[in-house]
């Protein structure tokens, strides 16, 4: 054999190999890549039951109920839109409260209620998690700016009555 056509062999099984080990890497990440999704991207869309995601959005007012056994609690996350039901058996974020920014990670219920695995909470007034403001705003119910500009408004009227 010439040493030409050894060489293109070796070439043609280190692609080969190296095809292998890319698609080795590709399905082990598939099972532990984790999207974002919206109440409404929930709702509009069928989700199979069991596959893991994170929801985000707003924790609904009146919604919180927490179950009898002092572990568990139920409510729902809204993105100002549509609603999704929350089932969370742990210790939740102490910022975790009606109102709040909120993303949650689980698996959705074959009866539609999100089973999460864990909960994070927003961790001031201002931050909102990103995606969760992303899907606000797709659903028309985010304004940017709107908070700092009653904090700019009321800073200006202090200066204003101080001189």
């Amino acid at each position: 054999m010439k040493p030409k056509h050894r060489r293109m062999i070796m070439l043609a099984c280190a692609a080969l190999i190296l095809a292998g080990a890319a698609a080795l890497v590709m399905t082990a990440l598939q099972d532990n890549i984790v999207f974002f999704r919206s109440p409404t991207d929930v709702v509009e869309k069928k989700f199979a039951a069991g596959r893991r995601f994170r929801i985000g959005g707003l924790v609904e007012t009146g919604s919180v109920k927490r179950l009898p056994d002092g572990i568990s609690v139920e409510f729902k996350v809204t993105d100002l839109k549509n609603s999704v039901r929350v089932a969370y058996k742990g210790l939740l974020p102490d910022l975790f409260r009606e109102g709040q920014g909120i993303v949650a990670q689980g698996t959705l219920r074959s009866d539609g209620v999100f089973l999460a695995s864990e909960v994070l909470a927003k961790h001031d007034e201002k931050y909102m998690p990103p995606e969760v403001a992303d899907a606000l705003k797709r659903a028309g119910r985010w304004k940017d700016g709107q908070k700092e500009g009653a904090i700019t408004k009321a800073k200006s009227g202090a200066k204003g009555t101080s001189k």
